[in-house]
This record gives C-alpha cells, sequence and structure tokens, in this order.
C-alpha cells in the first residue's frame, strides 16, 4: 500500500478544518435568555356587563369596610370607582393577582373594563381608608377619660357569664382581610360554638355556595362575613343577632 503524498495530506487537513468551521458555525449562538419563565403579572382579559351571572363585587366604603354584592348595579356611587371582581365559576382573580373594575367606565358595547391587580394593592386600598378615619378620629376627637365618669365597657369580672354552645356550628363565609370575619369567629369560639372558616376569595365554591345562602334568604348584596348558624342567616358581626342566633338554635326554633 502506497503511502500518502504530502499533496494528499495538505487536502485531508484542509477538509477536516472546513467542516469543523461548518459544525461551529452550525451550533446555535449562546442565547441572552436565561431559560426562566417570566412570571404573569396580568391576568386572562375579562369584561363583565349588568347581567353577568356568577359574580362577587367587592367594593370598599369611605370607612375602608368592605362590602360584598353581586351585581354592579348594586354598587352604590362611593364604591364605584374601584371594584374588585370575582367569577365563582373561575380560579383566575382569587389568587395573588385579583380582577378591578371602574364601574364608572363603560364600553360602547356596554361591558365595564376590568384590570389587573395585585392582591397587597388591593387590600392596601382598604387599609389606607381605615387609617384616614382612625387619623380624623385621634386623638383630638376622642374625649379623654375622667375620672368621675363611668366606665363605658362593664366590669369584666362582674360581667354575667353566657353558656356555652355546646353542639351548636357555623359556617363563616368571609374573607382573610376581613377584621368583622375574624372578630365573627373568635366570638363564636368564645361561646362554644364548633366554627368553620370559608374564604370566599381563596375558594370559588365557597363564595357560589355564599351566594346560594344569601339568595335563598332574601339577601342579596350584603358585606362579608356572612354567617350560616344552624341554617339561619346572619350577615355582618354583631354579638347581640349572634346570641339570638345562638339562642334559637339551642330551642331549635327559627328567630
Amino acid at each position: 500500500m502506497s503511502r500518502p503524498t504530502t499533496h494528499t495530506l495538505s487536502v485531508l487537513l484542509a477538509l477536516c478544518v472546513a467542516l469543523g468551521a461548518c459544525r461551529k458555525q452550525a451550533a446555535p449562538a449562546p442565547s441572552d435568555d436565561t431559560g426562566a419563565v417570566p412570571k404573569p403579572t396580568e391576568l386572562p382579559p375579562l369584561e363583565i356587563k349588568e347581567d353577568t351571572p356568577n359574580l362577587l363585587l367587592t367594593w370598599i366604603d369611605d370607612k375602608g369596610d368592605f362590602h360584598v354584592v353581586q351585581k354592579p348595579g348594586d354598587v352604590p356611587k362611593e364604591g364605584r370607582d374601584q371594584v374588585r371582581v370575582v367569577v365563582t365559576t373561575r380560579e383566575e382573580g382569587t389568587g395573588k393577582l385579583v380582577y378591578v373594575s371602574n364601574l364608572n367606565e363603560v364600553t360602547p358595547a356596554g361591558a365595564y373594563r376590568v384590570k389587573t391587580m395585585t392582591r397587597a394593592a388591593w387590600d392596601e386600598l382598604g387599609a389606607s381608608k381605615r387609617k384616614a378615619r382612625l387619623e380624623a378620629l385621634a386623638p383630638s376627637a376622642v374625649p379623654a377619660p375622667s375620672e368621675s365618669a363611668p366606665s363605658a365597657q362593664p366590669d369584666a369580672a362582674n360581667a354575667p357569664k353566657k353558656a356555652l354552645a355546646s353542639g351548636i356550628s357555623a359556617t363563616i363565609y368571609g374573607a382573610s382581610w376581613c377584621k368583622p370575619c375574624h372578630d365573627t369567629a373568635k366570638y363564636l369560639k368564645q361561646r362554644g360554638v364548633t366554627v368553620v372558616d370559608k374564604d370566599i376569595d381563596e375558594n370559588p365554591v365557597a363564595a357560589a355556595e355564599m351566594r346560594q345562602k344569601l339568595e335563598r334568604a332574601g339577601r342579596s348584596g350584603s358585606s362579608i362575613p356572612v354567617i350560616d348558624l344552624m341554617g339561619q342567616i346572619l350577615v355582618g358581626f354583631s354579638p347581640m343577632a349572634l346570641d339570638r342566633a345562638i339562642e334559637a338554635a339551642r330551642n331549635a326554633k327559627p328567630l
């Protein structure tokens, strides 16, 4: 077998270099993309109308309290500029991002535009109003306690103790940001009531349950908390109303 000539070796070497260059060019260029999936900052587009079903609309009054209604027309003028929208048949808008609509703006098609807002920003809307209200009341608006004046609060030691409501249960439909909801749960537990908390923000099924119970009770357009105490539907935190419902449940008769 004859040896390859110098010319043949040179041709082979050049061919290998060329092939290597081709492979290098064919390789994908490095990208600045790190491969991380960007976190979504916008929810899917949503438009609602006056007759859109399965809605829970939360509006904030001037005191910073939250109220829940089911139709845009039920939101009063004072709270229409910032209204949280939950569609009970959808999971979107119940997490860290929420839908918020300005019900004062209507498209030519008769729909209300809806934008995306973080849950923290939405909670801050109510918190800022409550803070402004407290600042307006304190300290000059609050009378200083007088030694001669009787205490407005009864002496806890002398207050009559209420019987524990054993065997009575209640479901509270509320939200994590709702202070009256927490106050209601605390009060009922102190009375010995077994309490089940259901967050209508986190659980669309719970929101639908609440809406159905309100409709059956003729209480649509109510605020939270909504309490189902042994079939009795109450709205808002009222110790007196809760005590009456407990006694009615204990006696097994309606209010």
